[in-house]
């Protein structure tokens, strides 16, 4: 496990900054079984779905135009990841960020490899213009995205998340967005308040599209929580944290634990999740 980044640190526990425990929200969201509209690439597509049927969600991967914005209007919440574009698609992005937008639902952005092509740079200043409630990426993702110059290559971060943290709080203070950047130590903020989550397993690198899931998850609490987007982040990603880390004790390699990670994340109880869980406040220097 990677050691949290330097600086000043306080542990908060099981709850939230605002008031809200970790086994609540996931109850909560259980109980809801929210429907989250995922347009997500087609390497994501089934490992997606599994980890929100397996968390206690519902998911429908609708990205087709002529119905993007009117089933956006229906879902509990949106997530775009744009890692397979194509000019359809991308109208079918546009289409439910607005429907989102005209329906008061939150929607969630996943930047992949935003800085690849000139093609994936202006499709996500389109959507970002779009004002989505949450921003999902790793480091170099954010970086980038920030303005700044990032060691990504394709997909792959090359930058370290504590490297990215500056760059995440002059985002969401320029968007208005909630940040959450992911990898062996996660940092999420909102421009004013940031916390760091640990857990997880190193293989989880390994498996394709835990990240795209994950951000299937956020959108899973972003439904129960529309108006705290920091609080729903934060609680996917203590979750997956979580679950990851069970799972990787007892995976013998990438097979397995992408099995065990659904498995993990079914079976995670609230009373597990406020023990496991190791969330502390990070303040910025």
């Amino acid at each position: 496990m990677t050691a949290p980044p330097k600086g000043a640190k306080m542990k908060i526990g099981n709850t939230i900054p605002g008031g809200s425990g970790l086994g609540d929200l996931l109850t909560e969201m259980r109980r809801a079984s929210p429907l989250v509209q995922c347009i997500t690439n087609y390497v994501a597509m089934n490992i997606a779905a599994n980890v929100l049927l397996a968390a206690g969600a519902s998911p429908a991967m609708v990205h087709a135009e002529r119905e993007a914005g009117e089933f956006a209007a229906i879902a509990g919440a949106l997530t775009v990841n744009i890692g397979t574009l194509s000019p359809d698609w991308v109208a079918g992005m546009h289409r439910a960020a607005d429907g989102a937008n005209q329906a008061g639902k939150p929607w969630v952005l996943d930047p992949v490899a935003h800085f690849a092509t000139s093609y994936r740079r202006d499709t996500v200043a389109g959507l970002l213009a779009l004002r989505p409630a949450i921003v999902r990426g790793n480091a170099s993702e954010i970086i980038a995205l920030a303005g700044g110059m990032s060691a990504g290559q394709g997909v792959d971060s090359g930058d370290t998340v504590a490297s990215a943290e500056a760059s995440a709080r002059s985002l969401a203070g320029r968007t208005g967005a909630v940040v959450a950047v992911t990898g062996a130590v996660d940092f999420v903020t909102d421009g004013k308040r940031a916390v760091r989550i640990e857990g997880g397993s190193p293989l989880m690198p390994r498996v394709t599209a835990l990240g795209c899931s994950l951000t299937c998850l956020v959108g899973a609490f972003a439904a129960i929580r529309p108006a705290d987007p920091f609080a729903a982040s934060i609680a996917a990603l203590a979750i997956f944290a979580v679950a990851g880390e069970r799972a990787g004790r007892v995976s013998e390699g990438p097979g397995s634990f992408g099995w065990r990670l659904l498995d993990a994340l079914a079976a995670l109880d609230p009373a597990g999740l406020e023990r496991e869980a190791r969330i502390s406040e990070a303040v910025q220097a």
